[in-house]
């Protein structure tokens, strides 16, 4: 889960990354993004807001369903502001956007996302955006296919303690990776309000799962991202631990095997009575480092081939 404080200024660089690599090529092209929305979005003022603040966007334009966002776009945007639809089909039948940003219910999202790649925007969607692997899969064959980006909004893969964490995996500061911990749990506090309840994101048929699929699958990408493996096998057990009327996993413990032979664990769940605890453990060869991600961005680690015994180094944001 991204920390709010720094939500914004992330997805500026995302959108920054994509339109340096789609827009490089001709100093002239387009660089409009499409918003595809409803009320059920998630973070959408925030996109609305880094999308303001990325230099690289020219404009964008809205389709919102149900015009939840029309102020919000209006008084975020500004002269950046393009025309607002209800209807993304008819978006995409009148404008010609170069990316397309989708933030939808999961079960929602697949079809938008198959209008933007058929109308050859790249995209980035918010997670998660399907309720099955198999449906994403699909969209994921034929972006290949038609070579436009399909990304998720990972955007913890920015943090500045994410970038030093894997410069220093891949300098060989604490040599070949033996394990990983990841532990992800925020509060269960959210799940006992009868408004939360009520959302999508509370019912597996539209969301696709609870915890895993909305906070823990960031600090899985995080274990693949900064080690640079994939995970080959994977067993564990995901259940309503805590009991509130959802139905959705609110606790994961998972066993996971690395493509290179590591081992790693994660704890994915619904806990606390607020705040959140995250960090992210990797021990190697030749040392280990962890990331703190509770309060302050952090690193710490120790390596072996400093030669300095065992003084503990540490970064912070």
């Amino acid at each position: 889960m991204c920390i709010r404080r720094v939500f914004s200024p992330i997805l500026s660089t995302i959108c920054a990354a994509v339109f340096a690599l789609v827009a490089s090529s001709q100093e002239n092209e387009n660089k409009s993004v499409a918003l595809i929305t409803h009320a059920g979005g998630a973070h959408v003022e925030l996109y609305l807001q880094s999308l303001a603040k990325a230099e690289e966007v020219g404009s964008v334009v809205v389709a919102d369903a149900d015009g939840k966002y029309v102020e919000p776009a209006r008084n975020a945007l500004g002269a950046k502001m393009g025309k607002m639809y209800s209807d993304y089909h008819e978006l995409f039948s009148n404008e010609k956007p170069r990316m397309a940003l989708v933030s939808m219910e999961a079960k929602l999202a697949p079809p938008a996302i198959e209008a933007a790649l058929d109308a050859g925007c790249h995209v980035m969607a918010e997670k998660p955006a399907c309720t099955n692997a198999e449906d994403f899969a699909k969209l994921a064959a034929k972006a290949e296919e038609k070579n436009l980006y399909l990304m998720l909004a990972l955007c913890n893969r920015v943090n500045p303690e994410v970038i030093e964490a894997k410069h220093l995996k891949e300098v060989g500061e604490i040599g070949k990776v033996y394990g990983i911990e990841m532990h992800i749990v925020q509060d269960q506090t959210r799940l006992t309000n009868k408004s939360y309840q009520e959302t999508w994101m509370s019912d597996r048929a539209r969301a696709g799962g609870g915890h895993l699929t909305w906070l823990g699958i960031h600090w899985l990408d995080l274990g693949m991202y900064i080690t640079g493996e994939k995970v080959e096998q994977v067993t564990g057990f995901a259940g309503n631990v805590g009991g509130q009327p959802i139905n959705i996993e609110d606790s994961v413990a998972m066993s996971m095997k690395f493509d290179n032979g590591t081992f790693g664990t994660l704890t994915s769940g619904y806990y606390l009575d607020k705040g959140n605890q995250m960090h992210i453990k990797i021990w190697g060869s030749g040392g280990w480092l962890q990331i703190n991600s509770e309060k302050d961005r952090t690193v710490e680690w120790y390596s072996a081939k400093s030669g300095q015994g065992e003084q503990i180094k540490s970064f912070a944001d």
